[in-house]
């Protein structure tokens, strides 16, 4: 099956002591390229295995993932430095008394001054404890992404079959055309030495009339660039119908560059209006090809 490479997969689980949601999001890029955002502090170990699931869905694309840790704070995350505390108090008491000031008593003043209280969690630490629920999150935002992806990717390749369709069809009107090429040569070569030669009345040796249409067809030959657009044209269309179409994004862009390639060599060559208007409506269907093949994995 044929994959976008752009898509958004989103998931939430939620729980008794916290909600976590996660997002996937890509456009499309010629390289695996993976962003990673978290509302907490990642391990490289958590990083190290979001990466790895990421990889066995996607081979290519810039891909941003962004979780979300929703829960709220524990009264086992702080603690009060006793020291400390008793530290400012007993000075300012001793400071009071010096000062024949009436020495404090309330606490809760003093539980604003630096290093009263400290913050004992580590985001880490807490990333690690739900780290299950996380995955298990963003596996879900991954099918979904995946769903998207698919949902795309088809019809995608219902375009591209219908834009292959209509190479085929002025492929063939160009070799049904070219025989016509030569001989309306010859026609034109004829009536116009004629005419050159009756003014001095010199008829043109049939032999030379062959002689340059040989050339011009040599020159003007596209049977070979025919039959490899063709076979271009039929490998594109193998290559969506294989069974092994995910990943093949590389393999269709390489395809349609040949496309063109031989395109513009058999414009050059054909030497006539009809074909090379043929070529113009060839260019523009390959062209859309091009674009839309830039997003497929």
């Amino acid at each position: 099956m044929l994959l976008s490479m752009t898509g958004f997969g989103e998931a939430r689980i939620e729980g008794p002591e916290l909600a976590v949601r996660a997002e996937v999001r890509a456009v499309n890029n010629r390289y695996f390229k993976l962003g990673i955002r978290c509302n907490e502090s990642l391990t490289a170990a958590a990083e190290a295995e979001i990466e790895a699931l990421l990889k066995q869905a996607i081979r290519r694309g810039t891909v941003q993932v962004n979780l979300f840790i929703d829960r709220p704070p524990s009264s086992l995350d702080f603690r009060v430095n006793r020291e400390v505390l008793l530290g400012y108090w007993n000075q300012l008491v001793s400071i009071a008394i010096e000062a024949h000031a009436t020495p404090p008593n309330r606490l809760d003043p003093f539980l604003q001054l630096p290093g009263v209280i400290s913050d004992r969690s580590d985001p880490a630490v807490r990333v690690e404890e739900v780290k299950p629920i996380l995955m298990a999150a963003l596996e879900q935002a991954v099918q979904e992404f995946q769903r998207m992806r698919q949902v795309e990717g088809r019809n995608m390749a219902d375009d591209l079959r219908r834009n292959c369709r209509e190479l085929r069809e002025l492929a063939e009107q160009v070799r049904t055309r070219a025989p016509a090429v030569i001989e309306n040569y010859r026609r034109r070569l004829r009536e116009r030495l004629n005419r050159l030669l009756g003014e001095v009345d010199i008829q043109a040796a049939q032999e030379d009339i062959l002689r340059e249409v040989g050339l011009f067809a040599e020159r003007s030959d596209i049977s070979e660039e025919l039959v490899r657009f063709q076979s271009h044209v039929e490998q594109f269309l193998q290559a969506l119908d294989s069974a092994a179409a995910e990943g093949v994004g590389r393999r269709l862009d390489f395809m349609t560059q040949e496309m063109v390639r031989e395109i513009n060599t058999l414009g050059a060559k054909a030497n006539d209006v009809e074909i090379s208007g043929y070529v113009v409506r060839a260019k523009t269907i390959v062209e859309r090809i091009r674009e839309m093949v830039q997003n497929v994995e």
